[in-house]
């Protein structure tokens, strides 16, 4: 066994001394705030007693073939990142948590894993940072890719602890650390429903919604009225949640879906793809309006079902701009990586996203949205340091490449964002040239809709 000790604060806080693999296995989900299911997370540290430093999560890639670039590129964006904020880390530590498909043969699902763990460590090496320990984690108990004595860490592995039994447990309740569950629990709270009859009802409301507002959002003066009607439909279904009796979050959950009607959802979902009436829902992210307001978006996130996936991405964005706010870092990240799924070109979404992962103060934002009292009407104005997609671009651009492994472009014109054509539901992608505007060609099978993209004349309301 590999002995070490590895601190949870700086010096100078109350500390936190773990020894070898079944400790570290145990504090896992307490760094990450969640258990990481599915994922590969490598922790920097720092110092001759291995104080915890950034740590990163990817999914681990299902192809093998893709284990080497991916090891080369997490190694890289760990390391530079720490050197940003800590300095150069002394050492890293490596998880790899994956369950086997019926529960029981981890020892499988680790030996198939173990080429990868030798990628990551050789990446690292290879940029002169010694990993310290590579864990398998794998249907409740973790072997040490490092550790070759039988006598400590034998072929079968060695069973995780308890729950709320360890050392690492105790000092996180006592500091109010709470650990949200699995990350595939968390990451079903924002997923649109499943449910064949209830997704046929909400989406004939998002069909019948459409035809009626988008020719409004495309006119300047009517635009105003719809954001004014959103947002007012948006606080009403907001204190109807907030009147709902206190439950668990699946409780909650199927609570809040209850007290929203299909027709209100497409209504709010719909106003929300205009990028001002996004902006100015997005001041609601304090105090007891910031609960409220979250619990709206993640229902509104589930509403976007079928060829209406894409709306997500401004619900999602606001869910994790109030996680953020509120403190809920791990909630943040989970919501704005969902949003990047939905629509990996959805400015806000990357911009916050970055923001998070490298440790900014949101508290910029939240002063930007606290004095825009008046939504941004003139052009010039919006894609201004006022805005609150500046604010965040501005403090982004302190720093480098996020700890993660989208890259966000940088803006051309000095952070300025030129707009860029609407596309409708179930439309492709493609790359055109700098100005030109995308061809909306609907997906087979699909008739033409119009676009879902709305706002003002040379503008692009996605942001």
């Amino acid at each position: 066994m590999n002995k070490h000790h590895e601190s949870t604060g700086p010096a100078g806080e109350q500390q936190i001394t773990l020894r070898g693999p079944a400790e570290l296995a145990d504090a896992l989900p307490y760094l990450m705030g969640f258990y990481p299911n599915d994922s590969v997370v490598m922790v920097a540290l720092h110092g001759g007693r291995g104080r915890f430093g950034g740590r990163l999560r990817l999914g681990i890639p299902q192809a093998p073939g893709e284990w080497g670039p991916v090891s080369d590129q997490l190694a890289e964006c760990l390391i530079s990142g720490s050197e940003r904020r800590e300095g150069r880390p002394d050492a890293i530590v490596i998880f790899l948590c994956q369950d086997s498909p019926d529960g029981s043969d981890g020892r499988r699902t680790m030996e198939r894993l173990r080429p990868f763990a030798q990628r990551l460590r050789t990446a690292c090496g290879a940029l002169d940072v010694p990993v310290l320990e590579a864990l398998c984690i794998s249907d409740g108990r973790y072997w040490s890719y490092c550790c070759p004595d039988p006598r400590c860490c034998p072929d079968q592995g060695n069973p995780l602890a308890m729950p709320g039994t360890t050392v690492m447990a105790a000092a996180a309740t006592y500091a109010g650390v709470h650990v949200r569950g699995t990350l595939r629990d968390m990451e079903a709270r924002l997923q649109p429903w499943r449910t064949p009859v209830d997704v046929t009802t909400q989406q004939e409301a998002l069909d019948r919604a459409m035809p009626e507002l988008v020719p409004r959002l495309l006119d300047e003066r009517a635009r105003r009225e719809v954001a004014t009607e959103t947002l007012r439909l948006a606080r009403t279904l907001m204190e109807r949640i907030e009147a709902s009796r206190p439950a668990p979050p699946a409780l909650a959950d199927a609570g809040d879906d209850q007290v929203i009607g299909s027709d209100e959802a497409a209504a709010v979902i719909l106003g929300l793809q205009d990028r001002e009436t996004r902006d100015k829902a997005a001041a609601w992210m304090e105090g007891a309006e910031a609960q409220s307001a979250l619990r709206l978006w993640r229902a509104l996130a589930r509403r976007c079902v079928g060829r209406y996936g894409e709306h997500a991405a401004a619900p999602l964005t606001l869910a994790g701009w109030v996680s953020w706010s509120t403190g809920d870092e791990p909630g943040a990240r989970v919501a704005l990586t969902l949003a990047l799924r939905a629509d990996p070109d959805y400015t806000f979404a990357q911009l916050l996203h970055r923001a998070c992962n490298e440790g900014l103060d949101p508290e910029a934002l939240r002063r930007c949205l606290r004095e825009a009292t008046d939504v941004v009407v003139d052009e010039e104005a919006a894609s201004g340091a006022g805005s609150p997609e500046a604010v965040v671009d501005i403090a982004a651009d302190r720093g480098a490449t996020p700890l993660h492994i989208r890259t966000v472009r940088p803006l051309p014109d000095g952070g300025r964002r030129r707009g860029r054509a609407p596309r409708p539901p179930g439309t492709e992608r493609g790359k055109t040239a700098p100005g030109s505007v995308r061809p909306r060609t609907p997906a087979a099978g699909r008739r033409p809709r119009e676009a879902r993209r709305y706002g003002r004349r040379g503008t692009r309301t996605r942001r």
